[in-house]
């Protein structure tokens, strides 16, 4: 006899369909067979399926089971086909037809027959809703997750017996409802806030900026002058992600199980800050199966840099690619996976290794030689790509040590970047774009048109400074977020002196 399930393998971000069948012959004991090039997770099911059986009392004969997970060509990882596997082995080894296409089934079993939770639900549910199934069985912790993904219902499952009773419809169970948008709403809110740091307005006016038009930006100070501190606080005045940047910012953080069980998905903007130390595949991703990097846990939120000439020179040349391409394509002998990666690149560091060359009341205990050596590990094409340079110094005793607020609030300041985004969004209405930092040439000379007085102003910091001509676009990308802050149509003279005064930091420390 031959039963079958649906289930799903994850691929990348998306899941792909699976589907489980059994067939059951006659022997004198009991043996189980999976093919369909399982990994050691999915063969080891077959114990933790039989014990599951066993102790949820629910028959299984004697024979020969052979499980076959289609299509055979996908490799099948982890256990999340343990509850189809044992449920189909059920079915196989009775009599009353079973019918359950319209299901999609996943879930790791314990051996006392508990469903345990799985990486990447949210992806299976949406394939699954593609696939055009109307019933979806997740583990209990696994529902509000799932629930998500409107147009299909979701059915909590605790345990193998519950799971087989509802199939075979000798129990109801309710299906799990979620208030997508009151859920969203209630979990919008941050726990830091920009007034709570003290002085340093004009690195706040740079990370508006930065806000406003999706710039990356770099920050060099001393230590002990909050630049880790004020990165933190960048989500908090972006703006708010949509529904559909939640749901597809979730499912990289689901299928690397970094999803909080308490939260059905990602309503605040993520903030990634990787150790100095981390490889060129956990940063941009990959392994054997490969797997999201920081860079794409990054996705719609903020990536954070910290100690930047710590990093291995090698590393931080592999994120010229994603701060371009706004993507991740990582190639293996078994095919190409594509992560999404459009996130911002805050950085921090040091002028030197000491961190105190050019402090007016500390001594530098830096060779000239270390002092190069240690910019040197940032290459200018890197450098580059950094649209906004601000050197942060050290806060005045007397704004540290005032009992009143220093500056707004996140909320006040987000108002603005989103009247800026309001703009871009009617700009780029008819392109691919939505900021102004993904401008490409064409746009670039289409919307960043400027007057004499400001073409001359660029012209002399070109000469002065020998800006290269990437930089050039990115004062012009700057100047155009600056002018939209103000509500200015067209750039003006002030705009392109400010862009300007952002760019002239890495030509002061790396010349």
């Amino acid at each position: 006899m031959i039963t079958r399930l649906f289930s799903a393998a994850l691929r990348g971000v998306d899941a792909q369909e699976v589907e489980v069948e059994v067939n059951a012959r006659g022997a004198d004991k009991p043996i189980v067979i999976i093919v369909g090039l399982p990994d050691a997770a999915v063969r080891e099911s077959s114990q933790r399926v039989i014990s599951a059986i066993g102790a949820s009392a629910l028959y299984l004969d004697d024979g020969i089971k052979t499980v076959n997970l289609a299509p055979a060509d996908l490799k099948k990882e982890g256990p999340s086909f343990d509850l189809p596997i044992a449920l189909a082995m059920i079915a196989a080894s009775g009599t009353k037809p079973f019918n359950a296409d319209d299901c999609c089934v996943v879930g790791e079993l314990g051996l006392d027959g508990a469903v345990r939770p799985v990486k990447g639900v949210l992806s299976i549910a949406s394939e699954a809703k593609r696939r055009g199934r109307t019933r979806l069985l997740v583990p209990e912790a696994n529902a509000a997750e799932a629930a998500v993904i409107e147009g299909i219902q979701v059915f909590p499952i605790r345990n193998l017996k519950q799971a087989w009773d509802f199939l075979d419809e000798e129990i109801i169970i309710p299906p799990y409802h979620l208030d997508r948008r009151a859920f969203f709403n209630s979990h919008r809110s941050y726990e830091v806030d920009f007034d709570e740091v003290r002085g340093q307005h004009h690195v706040k006016r740079a990370l508006e900026v930065a806000a406003a038009g999706s710039h990356n930006l770099i920050m060099v100070g001393p230590p002990g002058t909050g630049k880790s501190m004020l990165a933190k606080r960048l989500p908090t005045i972006m703006p708010d992600m949509t529904e559909d940047d939640a749901i597809e910012t979730t499912k990289i953080h689901s299928i690397t199980g970094l999803l909080d069980p308490k939260r059905a998905f990602l309503t605040t903007r993520p903030f990634r800050s990787p150790h100095h130390t981390i490889s060129d595949a956990g940063l941009l991703g990959g392994g054997s199966n490969p797997g999201p990097g920081e860079v794409s846990l990054a996705h719609h939120g903020v990536l954070f840099l910290d100690e930047l000439p710590e990093f291995r020179r090698q590393t931080l040349e592999v994120l010229r690619g994603p701060l371009e391409d706004r993507v991740v394509t990582i190639s293996r002998a078994a095919g190409s996976l594509t992560f999404p990666s459009n996130f911002m690149m805050v950085a921090a560091m040091n002028p030197c290794p000491c961190g105190y060359y050019g402090d007016v009341k500390r001594d530098c205990r830096c060779s000239t030689r270390q002092i190069e050596n240690y910019r040197q590990k940032i290459s200018g094409p890197l450098l580059d790509r950094i649209d906004l340079h601000v050197e942060v110094p050290l806060v005045d005793f007397r704004e540290l040590s005032s009992n009143t607020a220093s500056g707004e609030k996140s909320e006040t300041i987000r108002e603005r970047v989103v009247a800026a985004r309001t703009i871009q969004l009617e700009r780029f209405k008819k392109s691919s774009n939505t900021t102004n930092s993904s401008m490409g040439s064409r746009q670039v000379r289409q919307h960043c048109q400027l007057n004499t007085e400001s073409n001359g102003y660029l012209e002399h910091a070109m000469e002065e400074m020998n800006f290269s001509a990437r930089a050039h676009d990115r004062i012009l990308k700057v100047a155009r977020t600056l002018a939209d802050l103000s509500g200015a149509p067209d750039i003006r003279p002030n705009d392109i002196l400010e862009a300007i005064q952002y760019r002239s930091l890495d030509r002061k420390l790396f010349s």
